[in-house]
């Protein structure tokens, strides 16, 4: 029952700790800004006619092109509102593919221990003894082009911190009063672990979850910037590698949109990180 307790006045205070926070909350209306309109453009009510052409070639921004055209006379702006649905959906479903392979083995290797632990250790060590970009860009060969190819490329790449901090509080929790209670009243290990002792280290993975969505955006920015990413449809990479033939003709504002939108999210990502781990991790407010 104390655990209970303790267990809501952390999420209470972590809470209270983010409405007192302008930065937290100025990045939250960020994200949540970003995400609907990658909402919006996956169902064709934003950014809908990418592709067509608006007018000439390399109009610079004004006030009827806002961001200017590129060199078909498409619009930037619709370009770069498409690439924040790639951004945003790369984010997502690669830090939900990291949750999930980091929470279970983290999660199996801290509580059994033994030879399970052993061989998780010694896997994810081999794993992280190679370059993240090498595997990333193997996969991608393996794998084709294209956006699922991203989604799971930077997602089995992307969950070996989280792996570890979740082995990490398992083996600390495994061995408390709340736990060893659990088994006197019959608790099976699959109980005791994901009813018991999981929803204890929960702020972990939200923090790891913020931390790996701005990662992943930037990943797949550098993913298709190289050609590996996303093919035909615009995202925030291929826009940036595109520009940097234009910038020798003086067209910056295909640079300079893609830049901007993925600096303000990113930066809201790691404000909004910074703040969630103040607030949700225990060691930090002496609990």
């Amino acid at each position: 029952m104390s655990t209970v307790v303790k267990s809501k006045s952390l999420w209470k205070h972590a809470f209270e700790q983010l409405v007192s926070d302008r930065m937290a909350l100025m990045s939250l209306l960020i994200v949540i800004i970003y995400s609907l309109v990658a909402v919006l453009s996956a169902t064709g009510l934003l950014a809908g006619n990418w592709a067509d052409e608006m007018g000439p070639s390399y109009a610079a921004p004004s006030g009827e092109f806002l961001f200017g055209l590129d060199i078909f006379g498409r619009s930037v702006l619709a370009k770069t509102i498409k690439g924040t649905e790639v951004a945003m959906s790369v984010g997502l479903v690669t830090a939900l593919i990291s949750a999930v392979i980091g929470i279970v083995l983290g999660a199996v290797a801290g509580y059994f221990g033994g030879k399970v632990d052993e061989f998780v250790v010694w896997f994810y060590t081999t794993f992280t003894s190679i370059p993240s970009i090498m595997l990333l860009i193997a996969i991608t060969f393996i794998m084709g082009k294209g956006l699922v190819a991203v989604y799971l490329a930077l997602g089995l790449t992307s969950w070996v911190s989280l792996c570890r901090l979740i082995r990490g509080e398992v083996i600390r929790h495994k061995d408390r009063e709340y736990v060893h209670a659990a088994t006197a009243i019959g608790g099976n290990d699959f109980r005791k672990l994901f009813k018991h002792i999981l929803p204890n280290v929960l702020h972990i993975v939200i923090i790891n979850f913020s931390l790996t969505f701005q990662t992943a955006i930037k990943s797949e920015v550098i993913l298709s910037y190289l050609g590996l990413g996303v093919q035909g449809r615009p995202s925030w990479g291929t826009m940036i590698d595109d520009a940097k033939l234009e910038l020798a003709r003086g067209v910056w504002w295909q640079l300079a949109a893609a830049t901007l939108a993925m600096f303000v999210v990113v930066l809201a990502f790691n404000i909004l990180g910074d703040a969630l781990r103040d607030s949700l991790d225990p060691k930090l407010k002496g609990k």
